[in-house]
């Protein structure tokens, strides 16, 4: 069975519990790596710069603390199998949801199923829709 290594366990300690609640189920589905937990100012305007994201610091659901966002990817990594991004995001928003935790997934925004529509695909972000 799978484990998150000691980096993700620590950018996960750095997220919502309920994100925690999600990860630690969905790791005993699929592999995954935790990327991004919680970002200060200066690695969210990096974040923005680098195209990465579309908000400045503090708009971000990653710039709370806990953080509202995490950003996973399928392990081992291959940023170019958009395939196994979308797999592990029916698993995340499966398990949220058998939870009664809402989560918006950077693959799809407007939360509708229609993934051609989506302009800006952050496919290993997920974030606490409140």
């Amino acid at each position: 069975m799978p484990n998150l290594s000691n980096k993700s366990k620590m950018l996960l300690a750095e997220c919502d519990v309920r994100l925690q609640e999600v990860c630690a189920e969905v790791i005993m589905v699929m592999d995954f790596a935790v990327i991004t937990g919680h970002r200060g100012m200066e690695a969210q305007n990096e974040a923005l710069a680098s195209g990465r994201s579309k908000l400045a610091f503090p708009r971000s659901k990653h710039n709370t603390f806990p953080s509202l966002a995490i950003d996973i990817a399928p392990y081992p990594i291959d940023w170019h199998d958009h395939k196994r991004f979308i797999l592990l995001a029916g698993i995340m928003l499966g398990i949220a949801h058998k939870h009664n935790i809402k989560l918006r997934w950077g693959g799809d925004w407007k939360s509708n199923f229609n993934l051609k529509e989506n302009k800006f695909p952050d496919l290993p972000h997920f974030e606490i829709v409140e």
